[in-house]
């Protein structure tokens, strides 16, 4: 389990294809710390197992099932990353539940500056729209992120200077792919309710 609260940024060093997975070679000092073989590690959000580890880099593979659900197949040798590592039983919980299970792509809209802090405009899967609420939290990149507005197909998050400079969304542009995942808890309730609904016919 993550937190959605971003450790460092971190970059992508090589991408092999594998014709039905890739395999991403990454840097990253502060997640690749005592790292081994089999640990999890969220790359802009998405949970990978790290394959190898040599220094302050890491291997993951990435199957097909994860390239086609995330924006991690845009990825190209100098893409910078979201890197966090997974929130140690009884420590603060920064941000909010996060599985690193992606559940679909937005793209950056639009980017309204301001002195102190960052509006940003964000598409939104139909199918995913009924889980984002206002004042809700929702996972950007791997950013655990609280929702400004919510709209139908959109919805915007405000971005502090932290924010901005310390992950992929202070360089983000209009067009740019985002991963997204909704809070599970929205997912879980929604289940629950439709089978309650089916046992009371």
């Amino acid at each position: 389990m993550f937190t959605g609260i971003v450790e460092e940024l971190g970059e992508v060093t090589a991408v092999e294809n594998l014709g039905d997975a890739s395999r991403f070679r990454l840097r990253g000092p502060v997640v690749t710390e005592g790292a081994q073989h089999g640990d999890s590690i969220a790359v802009n959000g998405v949970c990978l197992t790290v394959v190898e580890h040599e220094g302050d880099e890491f291997t993951a593979d990435v199957m097909a099932e994860t390239l086609n659900r995330s924006s991690l197949g845009a990825l190209t040798v100098g893409s910078r990353v979201n890197l966090e590592r997974p929130t140690a039983v009884g420590a603060r919980l920064g941000g909010h539940i996060v599985q690193g299970h992606v559940d679909g792509t937005g793209e950056i809209l639009a980017r309204t500056p301001s002195e102190n802090w960052e509006i940003v405009k964000i598409s939104l899967p139909a199918q995913l729209s009924r889980y984002v609420v206002e004042k809700g939290s929702i996972t950007v990149d791997g950013i655990s992120l609280t929702v400004v507005d919510a709209g139908p197909d959109h919805f915007t998050v405000s971005l502090i200077p932290t924010t901005l400079a310390l992950t992929t969304l202070g360089v983000k542009q209009p067009g740019d792919p985002v991963n997204l995942e909704v809070d599970v808890i929205a997912k879980y309730v929604e289940r629950l309710l439709a089978a309650g609904q089916g046992a009371g016919k």
